[in-house]
């Protein structure tokens, strides 16, 4: 994920900052606790495409 380009997106839901998890496959926005999967290096901001982050991923925020 290009750098530049995340620096633009923001969260769907709430404008909020998204963060890059570790294994470079979802954008996280803690504020929602919603992760949104990038596939084949696009992300897809669509709220109905995201999962809930789980409780521990919610308490440990990278």
């Amino acid at each position: 994920m290009d750098k530049k380009l995340l620096g633009l997106l923001a969260c769907p839901v709430c404008k909020g900052d998204l963060k890059l998890n570790e294994g470079k496959t979802e954008l996280i926005c803690y504020q929602d606790a919603m992760a949104f999967p990038i596939r084949e290096g696009i992300p897809v901001m669509l709220a109905s495409e995201a999962r809930t982050l789980s409780t521990d991923e919610r308490l440990h925020k990278n």
